[in-house]
């Protein structure tokens, strides 16, 4: 099968300028680091969230990531794999993973486009929003797991646990 490398340059750069447009009306910081991949920084409740995005036009398909801001040993990875099991069945879109080279959490989608249109701005912010909202909404059950040995469904819960007014 041939493949059309102008094509695939035009997917990398339409995906990639939606991206860009998105970060941008959202005030966070990004930088390119090729004509296939970028990368943002947003500054979160719990610590700095990096998201990147990469475009493999060949596929069609863009990769979107975000990572949390926690380090983590290869000798702590078993405590969080049951951690991780039990977000992964509680979200829709996207799920979370640990990145061994980096030693970090991190939440990944994605985007498959083949044969159609790339995804528009209101698509990448909606992904974004999930994103940020499953990595903010879930980092203290990591945190609690990696620092305290907290059973992950305890740490689940008081994640989930919306609260009301202040105290």
């Amino acid at each position: 099968m041939a493949f059309d490398t102008v094509e695939f340059s035009e997917i990398n750069n339409n995906a990639l300028q939606v991206v860009e447009r998105v970060v941008t009306a959202a005030e966070l910081q990004f930088q390119w680091f090729s004509s296939e991949d970028l990368a943002a920084e947003y500054q979160g409740r719990w610590g700095n969230y990096q998201l990147w995005f990469a475009v493999n036009a060949e596929l069609q398909v863009m990769h979107v990531s975000c990572g949390l801001s926690l380090n983590v040993s290869q000798s702590r990875f078993g405590y969080l794999y049951p951690l991780l099991a039990r977000i992964n069945e509680r979200l829709w879109l996207g799920h979370f993973d640990l990145w061994h080279e980096e030693g970090q959490p991190t939440w990944r989608h994605a985007v498959v486009f083949r044969e159609g249109p790339v995804p528009n701005d209101q698509q990448i912010s909606h992904i974004v929003g999930s994103a940020l909202d499953d990595c903010e909404r879930y980092f203290p059950a990591f945190r609690d797991v990696l620092n305290n040995g907290t059973d992950p469904d305890l740490a689940i819960s008081g994640a989930i646990t919306e609260t009301m007014g202040e105290a």
